[in-house]
């Protein structure tokens, strides 16, 4: 998406409040607001998403510095992040479900201890976890409701980045909030097999967090295991330095219609 391109996108959004286009190296990235967002208007901005080709994203700084990093602070680098249609989540999550655990050699004890922690799948990639589709309205409805519950915090803004939907929002707009376990490109293809299988959208994005609405959640531990085992291949700082095992992070999923994700 080139300059002139998200200008002519913004130019059908005439009820958009003050903001500026921002980007790195003069590439843009994104239009982000210059305030706090009112209430409703993430959801506004949803609804027109159909008709404007930009999807809102709210987005949080990583402190409360001027700057708003890394959303104003030059940090956003579309040309940096890979197109995520490159890449095959279904291999993408195995490989890295391989790669979990300490980057020196293991020994006996260490290989244990990490079975432990992923049981009770250990080295074993338990495989993709069954799709549960539901229908898009619902799907964007779930997103809509986050959306108002998160439009009350402190220090958010609106973004607004053209792309067909939240996964490809976050390439086309140069976010690299992963980059220490993968490229966005990467990151990006598997977000987008979840809207499809699971029916997330992407709500939140900060430095190197994101959050997803989730309108189907599994029910069960022994569902929400196998989804677990997907966000631990995607973002293994939700266990090692978040629950400590891979269970006791499958228990939060049950039932619960926002997944959280953070990378150190």
């Amino acid at each position: 998406m080139n300059h002139v391109d998200l200008r002519r996108l913004l130019a059908d959004c005439p009820d958009l409040p003050p903001g500026r286009v921002v980007g790195a190296d003069e590439v843009p990235a994104m239009w982000v607001g210059d305030a706090a967002p009112a209430p409703g208007l993430w959801e506004t901005l949803h609804r027109a998403h159909p008709r404007t080709g930009l999807w809102p994203l709210l987005l949080a700084p990583l402190d409360r510095s001027a700057d708003f990093r890394p959303w104003l602070s030059g940090e956003l680098s579309p040309p940096a992040v890979t197109d995520p249609a490159r890449h095959d989540p279904h291999e993408l999550l195995p490989t890295w479900w391989d790669g979990l655990g300490p980057e020196e050699e293991e020994g006996e004890d260490e290989e244990e201890e990490l079975g432990a922690v992923l049981a009770p799948f250990g080295r074993t990639w338990p495989g993709a976890a069954p799709s549960t589709p539901v229908p898009a309205t619902d799907a964007d409805e779930c997103a809509r409701i986050r959306a108002s519950v998160l439009e009350s915090a402190p220090n958010l803004r609106i973004g607004l980045v053209a792309a067909p939907g939240g996964a490809a929002a976050l390439a086309a707009c140069g976010w690299t909030g992963p980059a220490n376990h993968a490229g966005t490109g990467r990151i990006a293809a598997v977000l987008a097999d979840w809207e499809h299988r699971f029916g997330i959208r992407v709500v939140r994005a900060g430095f190197d967090t994101l959050e997803l609405s989730v309108p189907n959640p599994p029910t069960t531990r022994e569902a929400a295991l196998r989804v677990a085992a997907e966000h631990v291949a995607l973002c293994p700082d939700q266990v090692f330095q978040g629950t400590g095992s891979l269970t006791a992070y499958a228990d939060l999923l049950v039932g619960s219609h926002e997944w959280m994700f953070w990378w150190d």
